[in-house]
């Protein structure tokens, strides 16, 4: 198993060249593939782990191969450990003070909003969901106290402005659970 202290990631307009990203990061260095797979709007995203100069060479490498298909990418180092379970959907919350929702265009942009919105206040990052089923947007949910969780959201949604990339950002102050739960 490989050390996962940083994650990278490219997000690509072409399923072809998101599956030559993807073939390229692993031969270029010994990363781990978290996942590799097609999204909404015919995009693809390749998201890898490993150690910072491992991963940075992976995904460089992956731009220079798939250039005009980039449409975004990103090599975070010591990434907030809440990243990855919430990633896969599988932080557990017991008690929701405030909810905070950060919505972005882009992947990418929306998990460095999600780990800098981490990093900032103590808030527990519930979910980070990843442009299946949402039009090729990504959104992430977090709680905590209202104060921690503002800030937080605040962080969060000025790393994805300064992409261009922030749909929009809501703070809820004593949210019902039920919210958490999707209803058909």
């Amino acid at each position: 198993m490989i050390n996962k202290n940083s994650i990278g990631l490219i997000e690509l307009s072409s399923i072809a060249s998101g599956m030559l990203a993807s073939d390229t990061m692993l031969k270029t260095s010994e990363v781990e593939l978290i996942l590799s797979r097609s999204i909404c709007s015919g995009k693809y995203m390749v998201l890898i782990g490993g150690d910072v100069a491992a991963v940075q060479a992976a995904v460089t490498s992956a731009e220079e191969i798939v250039r005009g298909s980039v449409i975004d990418t990103f090599v975070i180092p010591n990434v907030h450990p809440d990243i990855f379970p919430a990633i896969s959907g599988q932080n557990e919350v017991d008690e929701l003070k405030a909810l905070g929702i950060l919505e972005a265009f882009s992947v990418a942009s929306l998990i460095e909003g999600a780990d800098a919105a981490a990093k900032s206040s103590n808030i527990k990052l519930i979910e980070v969901r990843l442009a299946m089923a949402l039009g090729g947007k990504a959104y992430c949910t977090l709680t905590g106290d209202v104060a921690a969780v503002t800030s937080a959201i605040d962080s969060g949604a000025l790393v994805i402005a300064e992409k261009g990339m922030l749909v929009n950002k809501l703070v809820i102050a004593n949210p019902r659970k039920e919210l958490l739960s999707e209803k058909l």
